[in-house]
């Protein structure tokens, strides 16, 4: 137990600092946007490319594992729709963007820093394969299934250009396609190069926890409370077990990438379903208090999944 305090305790308190931080004088919302401009877009892509470049994948499970992860995601993410539809009353497109909610997690911010530090290296494939899927599959889908609620035939034929321009402008996305595509053409990289890289993974980590918590000061609770509730309850409880569930019950994945996979389904629910309801004036006062409350449950959820995963030392 005091092995996962002290793992969790350093990630998550600079989480809580980040978020602290935004109270003083020192550290503003530009600030904070600026901390999180120099994570997304500069020191997690090189970090992410260098890994992927450099490390020699295990494709044996590839499948089973995005099969594993995807299948039980968009279970939850069909679930919290349908619960919103039919037990909350709400209306079609706000469904969706409830049950986008409920299934997405800050895969990025906190998941790429819990992973590394808890998992260590040996579990950065796994991690980036997740990953490499996650934004595309979940935009699509939401994009199609919201327009397709509201009846917006024009805005279905814009889904294929935007999830190109969704992709070739996610500094995530490119970075782990231009790694994968510079690992299967067995090109060296320079060790300057890799030294650079290296040093900005070591900012990265730190400042993507430090840039979460300060966005977080921006989010005011707000909305439906049984509503956010549930959203919360399919995020850190229903989701990590039904991955579990599949990647020993069914798949058979090995520990190492159920382990991943475990640890990545309990993250928090990530800002994306935000800006998505944010954009079509939707649901925002739910999704934004559901990040507000499940961002700090998750050193209870968290904490929890790795003690019973067996990680976070001895």
């Amino acid at each position: 137990m005091l092995a996962v305090v002290d793992v969790i305790v350093p990630i998550f308190g600079l989480i809580a600092c980040g978020w602290a931080a935004t109270f003083t004088p020192l550290f503003d919302e530009r600030s904070g946007n600026a901390l999180a401009g120099f994570v997304f877009y500069f020191a997690i892509p090189l970090m992410l490319f260098a890994k992927v470049a450099t490390t020699q994948p295990s494709a044996a499970n590839a499948s089973s594992l995005l099969v594993t992860f995807y299948t039980a995601t968009f279970v939850i993410y069909a679930t919290g729709g349908l619960l919103a539809r039919r037990v909350f009353r709400k209306r079609g497109d706000e469904a969706v963007l409830l049950g986008f909610a409920a299934a997405y997690g800050n895969t990025v911010m906190v998941g790429i820093p819990v992973v590394l530090t808890v998992i260590g290296p040996e579990g950065a494939f796994p991690l980036f394969l997740i990953i490499s899927f996650h934004s595309i599959l979940f935009f699509t889908l939401t994009t199609v299934l919201v327009e397709a609620a509201r009846g917006a035939r024009g805005g279905l034929a814009r889904v294929p250009a935007e999830v190109v321009r969704g992709t070739v402008t996610n500094p995530i996305l490119m970075a782990l396609l231009l790694g994968v595509t510079w690992n299967r053409l067995e090109l060296p990289l320079p060790s300057t190069a890799l030294a650079f890289a290296e040093l900005a993974g070591q900012a990265a980590i730190p400042c993507a926890l430090f840039a979460t918590g300060a966005a977080l000061a921006g989010f005011r609770i707000g909305g439906t409370l049984p509503v956010v509730l549930t959203l919360v309850l399919l995020k850190g409880l229903v989701h990590p077990l039904l991955v579990f569930f599949l990647a020993t019950q069914v798949f058979d994945l090995p520990t190492l990438w159920t382990q991943v996979a475990v640890v990545l389904a309990a993250m928090p629910i990530g800002v994306n379903p935000y800006l998505f309801a944010a954009r079509y004036q939707a649901s925002e006062a739910e999704c934004a208090t559901a990040i507000a409350v499940s961002t700090p449950l998750a050193v209870i959820v968290v904490s929890v999944v790795l003690l019973a995963l067996g990680l976070g030392g001895s």
